[in-house]
């Protein structure tokens, strides 16, 4: 498997990719592929965290971390990750997590959030928003809204995360 950065040439497989990984999800709102497209043109892209897998010249799985304000300092939020069907549970989506958190550290940014499986994300360290710090949304099941520390030298936060515009969500 081959993880790399997303081209404007996979963009048409990656939406079909995360529209057919999100189709039986338990939790989607159909609308992911949409998300993709809109962060792509929004001010919170960073091109070097929109990554994708792929196996055998096919795409397979992607992730995308967009920029975020995260306790009054500038973060990430990881959303959406999308792996296809056949290809769940063998380790795609862990190896594109692992990646965007080894870009995400180099690149400079102390944290990123997620809301997702309360099962899934601590496995790469990620705790429960608020023993950081930050402030859980409105109608956001507490124990679904983590964030991970990535860097040693991350300022302490304080505060709610203020994501993109195109997310529809009030920090």
């Amino acid at each position: 498997m081959n993880i790399r950065m997303e081209t404007a040439q996979d963009w048409s497989q990656v939406e079909a990719l995360v529209q057919e990984a999100f189709a039986t999800a338990e939790h989607r709102d159909g609308n992911e592929q949409d998300l993709v497209r809109a962060l792509r043109n929004s001010e919170a892209f960073v091109p070097e965290l929109s990554l994708v897998a792929e196996e055998q010249g096919q795409l397979v799985g992607h992730i995308l971390f967009t920029r975020a304000q995260i306790g009054g300092v500038t973060g990430l939020v990881l959303a959406p990750l999308a792996v296809l069907p056949t290809h769940q549970r063998q380790g795609v989506g862990s190896a594109l997590v692992r990646e965007g958190h080894r870009i995400a550290r180099a690149l400079g940014y102390p944290y990123c959030s997620v809301l997702g499986s309360e099962t899934y994300y601590p496995r790469f360290g990620y705790v429960p928003a608020t023993s950081l710090g930050i402030q859980v949304p409105d109608g956001i099941p507490p124990a679904n809204f983590m964030a991970i520390r990535l860097r040693e030298d991350a300022p302490p936060i304080q505060g709610p995360v203020v994501y993109a515009k195109e997310f529809g969500m009030e920090g």
